[in-house]
């Protein structure tokens, strides 16, 4: 199973993509324009070829946990990739505040947006993971 993280944003959307056994996420080149025909087109590419089981989105919720504008826009921009993509790959919402905020300090040759989105799918995995690949715990 693989899974594609997107930290969403209107002009550029960074990407990561886990291993096939859930244990490493990697930040690869985010898509620019990502809710123009050409972003989704992109997008559809990129969980084809890379064989993409499952999509997790940012949620930028605001600190004290409820909706702002950037929020409204990921839940929209969600909305259209489920629209776009079918049943057969889930899109689900997973909060991501702070994950900007860490990839920031970090290092990196990939954009800041794409370790953001790396970040996200760590914590994703950390959370999640089990519940898709099985745990010893």
């Amino acid at each position: 199973m693989r899974v594609l993280a997107l930290d969403h944003g209107s002009a550029r959307c960074g990407c990561a993509l886990s291993d096939t056994t859930g244990t490493l996420a990697s930040p690869i080149e985010p898509v620019l324009r990502p809710e123009t025909k050409a972003g989704i087109a992109r997008l559809r590419e990129l969980v084809a070829e890379r064989k993409v089981d499952r999509i997790i989105v940012g949620l930028p919720l605001s600190l004290s946990g409820g909706d702002s504008e950037q929020t409204r826009e990921a839940r929209a921009f969600a909305d259209k990739l489920r629209a776009a993509l079918g049943p057969q790959v889930p899109v689900e919402l997973f909060d991501e505040r702070f994950t900007t905020t860490i990839a920031a300090s970090s290092e990196g040759r990939e954009s800041e947006d794409s370790r953001a989105a790396a970040v996200l799918l760590d914590d994703w995995l950390a959370r999640h993971g089990h519940e898709h690949w099985g745990s010893d715990e």
